[in-house]
């Protein structure tokens, strides 16, 4: 096969480093727990499994372009306007349309220090500049956010909470940083761990997006709800980027199952609490272990946890994943965002969270699988 160096993309794809996603497997292991993803260990509403099977009577038809159903269960749960609903195949492919749509040469996309990987990749495939705002103790802070912007400022990306740190801003923060960004910049405020949050003033971002024209709001079906494997999210904002999301989106961008089961798993509120709940009581008790072996865990309000470990001797990050996977565990390395010295680590089922404090209370203690 001949190849063309004449056939080449446009300046600067060859540079973005591809994103690499969790990984699912350790060979030689009997049993492997899958903590690397952020998934739901206790998967997704069964009725929402029983809509999925029932899609596939339809499959010879187009989906609802317009998602219709979906878009109306997610206004009456969250009481907020159906018609400032664009539906996506997972909230990466809305960050993918907002930077196609609004930045490109010549613009510049913020986000925090440690913020998600697919804010980067995707404003360098729209081909605009990346700016990193410093954090504050593993935390985005607004005061620098606000210093980074410039009059080329068009998207300003903050997920609250934060991946893969699990912090969180008060929502007067989020507010205060709407509020101080340039006049043709928009914020996109990433809530896609909102449902594990469990403080009583939090605002995810339905009421931002309603108090201001210059904040859309992302959510996934895929943490809680359990539909990683379907690509599901959604966006909520103003009329002016809902028009515009519509226009530059695929017009049948998501799948007829994942419409039907995104519907029923948005109405089984039951399933989502207790999904929640358990998520809660094992993220509180792993941190706790984790604390007590010796190493340091960031406070979460995610649905996991982030530890560190020293940069050198024999408890490093690099150590600690060889020996939970030992043990059939996988944990994320985080070097991508700037953390070499500290491991991701889902909050799993039960079984999942005992397997990672018994291996991490063998590892401090020079134990070895």
């Amino acid at each position: 096969m001949t190849t063309h160096a004449t056939i080449l993309p446009r300046a600067g794809i060859l540079d973005i480093a591809p994103y690499k996603g969790g990984e699912s497997s350790v060979p030689g292991a009997n049993r492997v727990y899958k903590l690397s993803s952020n998934e739901n260990p206790l998967g997704p509403s069964p009725k929402a499994v029983e809509a999925y099977r029932a899609a596939s009577d339809t499959l010879a038809s187009y989906p609802d372009g317009g998602a219709t159903a979906l878009r109306r269960a997610i206004a009456d749960v969250h009481g907020i306007d159906a018609g400032r609903i664009v539906c996506g195949a997972g909230s990466d492919e809305l960050i993918a349309l907002l930077c196609r749509a609004y930045a490109g040469p010549g613009d510049e996309v913020l986000y925090s220090e440690h913020g998600f990987l697919m804010y980067a990749i995707n404003a360098r495939i729209a081909g605009a500049a990346t700016v990193v705002a410093k954090e504050t103790a593993y935390t985005a802070s607004v005061d620098a956010m606000l210093a980074a912007c410039t009059d080329a400022t068009r998207l300003v990306f903050i997920a609250n909470p934060n991946n893969p740190t699990g912090t969180l801003l008060p929502s007067a923060e989020i507010a205060r940083l709407a509020e101080g960004i340039p006049p043709k910049a928009l914020l996109v405020l990433d809530s896609a761990y909102a449902e594990c949050v469990r403080e009583p003033d939090y605002d995810a971002g339905e009421k931002l997006v309603d108090a201001r024209d210059n904040v859309v709001m992302l959510r996934t079906f895929s943490k809680v709800y359990g539909l990683a494997a379907l690509r599901l999210g959604w966006a909520y904002g103003p009329e002016h980027v809902v028009s515009v999301l519509n226009r530059v989106r695929g017009p049948f961008n998501v799948t007829a199952a994942a419409l039907a089961a995104g519907e029923a798993a948005m109405r089984d509120r039951d399933w989502i609490e207790h999904c929640v709940i358990t998520n809660e009581v094992w993220r509180g008790w792993l941190e706790k272990e984790i604390t007590a072996a010796g190493l340091t865990v960031t406070p979460s309000h995610a649905n996991f946890i982030l530890v560190h470990c020293p940069a050198e001797g024999p408890h490093t990050a690099p150590a600690l994943d060889a020996a939970l996977r030992a043990r059939g565990v996988i944990a994320r390395r985080v070097d991508g965002y700037g953390l070499p010295n500290s491991l991701r680590i889902t909050v799993g089922d039960e079984e999942a969270c005992r397997a990672v404090a018994g291996a991490v209370r063998g590892f401090m203690a020079g134990v070895t699988a």
